[in-house]
């Protein structure tokens, strides 16, 4: 590994599965475009969290997937989890959705931490198709590489791991959904979160129980989807 890659210390499973992808031509073009880009730019999430998602996830611990497009492109959002804010970080519209659909799924209280990594300590990889963004610039990083090496994560998961549940929200989402094979995964499919689609089937999809009865059945853990929430919070961003 060389440039921008320098760094990456993956976790033992997800080594073993993915060190070859970074000798590939369009991961050195990825490396050389994210040299290039870090000169005078701003670019999400910082170098040292690009890869959180497979640090809090190993590859054998993987049962979930909520897949993301880009990251946040805002300052002090992004930090290598999909639709995940840091602690302290107001969470953001699609998030807020997300924590609606919950508390109408599950019951569960609206959380105001937007931080998700208890979700990933917990098996759910929060994966980003595109895993780098210029600051307020969205979708400036696509189709400079991490497509492939996305679509080779989803793969492998396919191929090595039983009984993974997908949530795919979204039409980009959706399109990674043709890697799974459906006779041994859940694949769960709903609009994105965002607040100009969230109303037309996102909210009242039911993933959240859905999954959890999908990994119960298959003798998983299911995931315990609560976060931190204020009683006086609760309701206010409805």
């Amino acid at each position: 590994m060389s440039g921008s890659f320098d760094k990456v210390d993956l976790e033992a499973g997800w080594q073993q599965q993915l060190a070859a992808e970074f000798d590939q031509e369009y991961m050195q073009h990825l490396d050389a475009f994210l040299t290039q880009q870090q000169q005078g730019k701003t670019i999400y999430p910082p170098e040292e969290d690009r890869f959180n998602a497979f640090k809090y996830t190993p590859f054998d611990e993987v049962n979930v997937v909520i897949l993301g497009q880009d990251p946040y492109h805002g300052p002090g959002q992004a930090h290598g989890l999909c639709f995940s804010v840091p602690d302290g970080i107001k969470p953001p519209p699609s998030l807020k959705n997300i924590f609606k659909e919950i508390h109408r799924d599950l019951g569960l209280p609206i959380a105001t931490n937007g931080c998700l990594t208890s979700w990933a300590k917990q098996g759910v990889l929060l994966l980003n198709s595109v895993m780098t963004v210029e600051q307020a610039s969205a979708g400036s990083h696509q189709k400079q590489g991490w497509e492939l090496f996305t679509d080779s994560v989803i793969q492998r998961l396919n191929e090595h791991k039983e009984g993974v549940v997908f949530l795919l929200w979204g039409s980009y989402a959706h399109k990674k959904g043709q890697f799974i094979d459906e006779s041994r995964h859940k694949v769960l499919r709903a609009v994105h979160p965002s607040p100009l689609s969230a109303h037309r089937g996102f909210l009242g999809c039911g993933h959240f129980g859905e999954a959890n009865a999908y990994l119960k059945s298959i003798g998983k853990e299911p995931v315990d989807w609560s976060l931190p929430a204020e009683e006086s919070m609760q309701l206010s961003i409805f």
